[in-house]
């Protein structure tokens, strides 16, 4: 009986320190995902995300026959301001812009991503004039404010946007819709 007891409780034991270590397993694992997913600096998504996000709605859109909307943004004169605020104040704006083109694009099925640099990209499914968005995301920056004395076109952070908005077809690839809304 003090045998049974003694294996009984080491098993209880055992069973704990397995159940622990799985959710320390999970939580490593929780934290590993969004690691890969987001982009360490703006905490917006990052390219991988993107293009995986882009390669997944460009197949919805294409099945469904719905339009697919990208954004693509660059900050105006960014060299400019890093050169002469310096790469913490560039880090920070580039923070700011991510936390407002987050805060301005409300849809759960949209992403905002760190295209790369100072670029920064918008995909919007099922839209198919993203016009309003990228207009509200301009305005919203240009609101944010942030100082930019070097600038030649005006004394704050601005940024120029460019929309595509297509429904795919069979022989459409998606690097035109990345193209175009780039070009714009």
């Amino acid at each position: 009986a003090a045998y049974t007891f003694l294996l009984t409780r080491h098993s209880a034991s055992i069973e704990r320190a397995v159940l622990e270590r799985t959710m320390q397993l999970n939580e490593a694992n929780t934290e590993l995902e969004r690691i890969t997913l987001l982009d360490g600096l703006t905490g917006v998504a990052n390219r991988r995300h993107f293009d995986s996000y882009l390669k997944q709605e460009w197949a919805r859109a294409k099945r469904y026959k719905q339009p697919l909307t990208l954004i693509m943004i660059d900050i105006d004169h960014f060299k400019q301001f890093n050169d002469h605020y310096g790469h913490l104040a560039g880090d920070s704006c580039l923070r700011t812009v991510a936390k407002t083109l987050s805060i301005t694009v409300q849809r759960a099925t949209d992403l905002v991503a760190r295209y790369g640099g100072e670029e920064f990209a918008i995909i919007l499914p099922n839209i198919d004039d993203g016009y309003i968005v990228a207009e509200l995301c301009r305005q919203n920056i240009e609101k944010s404010g942030i100082p930019h004395n070097y600038s030649t076109v005006t004394n704050h952070i601005t940024i120029s946007v460019g929309i595509r908005s297509i429904i795919p077809q069979n022989d459409m690839h998606i690097e035109e819709l990345i193209k175009t809304a780039d070009q714009a």
